[in-house]
């Protein structure tokens, strides 16, 4: 029964200081790779697995065990190349050796990230960490900051609201303004948190991946996707001029009357955004003659909303005398009832559509 013993460069720090090439096989031939990585740098690590592997290949040998010793290297960027070349090494030497058993040596976390490359291919009796000494688990700490800071769910987790706040911070102390820090910080995260809580986020991310795709297959969504950023820059501007006059006004200006006032001016730049969108799709579903069934019900959907969040903040900012008179008629009670009634046909006359041509039908005859 043959034993391989396995040491990992994951970061081909053999190839790029010393000039080894990979896979290097036997103890003399991995010998002589240590005493040239060595001389090229004393305090690289990968001097230190190997020689750990040759210390288990002279205990095993000492038992009178089948043993053979192998070094292989990845590349640089480590990441997908250097797996996909311990990939290649690897299956040549299984094909040339053929053992039957492995033992890992490795010098840390980022090496061992190829266990599951040898195991499908191995049984692998042990792994050997060999570190030194005095630097106990520093490699390991390094590698798991490294990928924490290249993953990025966990780099937008935790390292976006830090670096937000040290950016506000900073701003704040050019300004000369360190006392409005602290609120700017609490502010700036707390929104940053609800946009992540509300899985905004992933809406976001499903905007852009459909924004990129409809650039790159040429779709009529992709100008839509344009134009309907630019409304909405619009329409939040507008919304902000509008909240700030409301605050600056002599009237009683709680929270809920400037996110009216906010709702009240930008809503109908934000329906325009989505019904610019939906069209977009609509149309590209069209010419692709794909079936378009409940597509048809967006846009009105999206405008019904539209007019049930503008009523309803026009409503709230009149009684609460924020607002002079209520638009088009001078009773509220007629016009919120008005404007829920016309909003109900709206949204009705889509959900017909959309059940009434699955396929596009009518447009079709």
């Amino acid at each position: 029964m043959r034993i391989l013993i396995i040491c990992i460069d994951r970061d081909n720090d053999l190839g790029e200081k010393a000039g080894v090439v990979s896979p290097v096989i036997g103890r003399a031939a991995n010998l002589d790779a240590a005493i040239k990585l060595a001389c090229a740098d004393p305090e690289d690590s990968d001097i230190n697995t190997i020689f750990g592997g040759i210390n288990v290949y002279d205990k095993l040998t000492a038992e009178k065990n089948d043993v053979e010793i192998v070094s292989i290297a990845g590349d640089k960027k480590v990441g997908m190349p250097a797996d996909k070349r311990i990939t290649e090494q690897f299956d040549r030497i299984l094909e040339q050796l053929k053992p039957d058993r492995a033992i890992l040596v490795s010098d840390g976390a980022e090496d061992e990230s190829v266990m599951p490359i040898i195991q499908s291919r191995i049984k692998v009796d042990s792994v050997r960490r060999i570190i030194v000494k005095q630097h106990e688990n520093l490699e390991s700490t390094y590698y798991i900051i490294k990928e924490a800071f290249n993953d990025p769910k966990i780099s937008r987790t935790f390292f976006m609201p830090i670096g937000l706040a040290s950016v506000i911070y900073a701003i704040s102390l050019y300004f000369n303004r360190p006392e409005v820090a602290i609120m700017s910080i609490l502010g700036a995260i707390g929104v940053y948190m609800l946009f992540r809580a509300t899985g905004l986020e992933d809406s976001f991310t499903d905007f852009k991946t459909s924004m990129m795709s409809s650039l790159q297959t040429g779709k009529i969504t992709f100008v839509m996707y344009l134009a309907a950023i630019i409304l909405s820059l619009i329409g939040t501007v507008q919304g902000g001029v509008e909240l700030w006059n409301y605050y600056n006004q002599e009237i009683m200006a709680g929270y809920l009357i400037l996110l009216m006032a906010y709702i009240n001016t930008s809503i109908w730049w934000y329906v325009l955004s989505g019904m610019l969108i939906s069209s977009g799709k609509i149309m590209d579903m069209r010419l692709a003659n794909e079936n378009i069934g409940k597509q048809w019900a967006h846009p009105f959907f999206i405008l019904a909303g539209g007019i049930l969040f503008w009523s309803g903040s026009t409503y709230i900012l009149v009684i609460s005398e924020a607002m002079n008179r209520y638009p088009l008629i001078g009773n509220g009670y007629q016009f919120i009832v008005s404007t829920v009634a016309v909003a109900v046909i709206i949204g009705t006359v889509g959900a017909w559509l959309s059940i009434r041509t699955p396929g596009g039908s009518i447009l079709k005859n």
